[in-house]
C-alpha cells in the first residue's frame, strides 16, 4: 500500500507534504507540474494527507476512481520521469498550449 498524489496537485505543488514526510519520499523538480510519491519508499504513515491544501493525497485504496491512473503515474515518475510528465500533460494540458 502507498499514498498517491492526484490531479489537484497539478500546477499547485504546495510542498507542505514534503516538509512533513518522515522518509522524504515525495519529490518534484522545478520542471514538474506536480509532486510525486515514491511507492517503494512510502511507509504509509499518512503524515502528508492533512497538510495538503488541495486534497490531492489519498491512500491508494481511497483514491477517487477518476484518478486511478495517478497510482501508475506516481510510480512511473521514479522509473521514467519524462513519460510521467507527458501523461500529466495529456491529462491537463498547459493553458494556451492546446489539447
Amino acid at each position: 500500500m502507498t499514498y498517491v498524489i492526484g490531479e489537484t496537485c497539478i500546477d499547485v505543488k504546495d510542498k507542505a507534504c514534503v516538509e512533513v514526510c518522515p522518509v522524504d519520499c515525495i519529490v518534484g523538480s522545478d520542471e514538474d507540474r506536480m509532486l510525486y510519491i515514491n511507492p517503494l519508499e512510502c511507509i504509509d504513515c499518512g503524515a502528508c494527507v492533512d497538510p495538503c491544501p488541495v486534497d490531492a493525497i489519498y491512500a491508494e485504496e481511497d483514491l477517487p476512481q477518476e484518478w486511478s491512473h495517478f497510482t501508475e503515474i506516481n510510480g512511473q515518475y521514479f522509473t521514467d520521469p519524462d513519460a510521467a510528465r507527458a501523461r500529466v500533460e495529456q491529462i491537463k494540458p498547459r493553458v494556451g498550449q492546446g489539447v
